[in-house]
């Protein structure tokens, strides 16, 4: 395996996710607060899973997101 090519591949995907993710929360968490789902002010927990086909999954990272 070239440690470059999947280095570089790698982040690629990394940066999707995350530019992703971000706009996603982003929109729902307005929407959230729009409906009075979610209160300003509060915190919200997130949790994110990493799985890869083949293997399964890799990894879940939990926190959360504060909406003051």
């Amino acid at each position: 395996m070239d440690e470059d090519k999947f280095n570089m591949s790698l982040r690629k995907f990394l940066k999707t996710v995350g530019i992703t993710s971000q706009r996603e929360l982003e929109r729902r968490v307005r929407e959230g607060l729009a409906s009075g789902t979610l209160q300003e002010g509060g915190k919200v927990a997130v949790h994110a899973t990493v799985t890869l086909d083949g293997v399964g999954e890799i990894t879940t990272v939990d926190g959360e997101i504060s909406l003051e």
